[in-house]
């Protein structure tokens, strides 16, 4: 993650990306907490739509992205897809886009009983970030 968010970035929408799902939490730097926004249950192209709308809806000021790696750290497969996403981001939007290691989010939302467990990802990812800024 860049250590260097400007100050004037004060509102974020995260993504907890997947191949069929896509878990979206929104949030703000005052409160360093973010709150589940649902699920796009849509693949491919088709979740562009939903995802489009939800960046309408909240007017961030940059957006952050779950990357999954293995335990020690190493990348694999989705991890070369979730950064392929913020890199889709990016250039869909023109925001900022923040890269978060996400290892774990999945396991503690469950742990923690969410009904939605990729939003509940996206929110701990989201405040995982929030936690982290200067």
């Amino acid at each position: 993650m860049d250590d260097t968010v400007p100050a004037e970035q004060s509102q974020f929408l995260a993504f907890d990306f997947g191949l069929k799902r896509t878990g979206v939490a929104s949030g703000n730097r005052l409160t360093r907490s973010a709150t589940p926004q649902g699920t796009i249950r849509a693949e491919g192209a088709a979740r562009w739509a939903p995802i489009d709308a939800q960046v309408r809806q909240w007017q961030p000021d940059a957006l952050v992205v779950g990357i999954p790696l293995h335990p020690d750290g190493a990348e694999h497969e989705n991890t070369r897809r979730a950064r392929r996403f913020a890199r889709q981001l990016r250039a869909r939007h023109g925001l900022p886009v923040y890269e978060v290691d996400e290892r774990y989010s999945t396991t503690e939302a469950r742990a923690a009983g969410a009904r939605d467990t990729d939003a509940a990802a996206a929110a701990i990812i989201l405040e995982q970030f929030l936690r982290n800024l200067a």
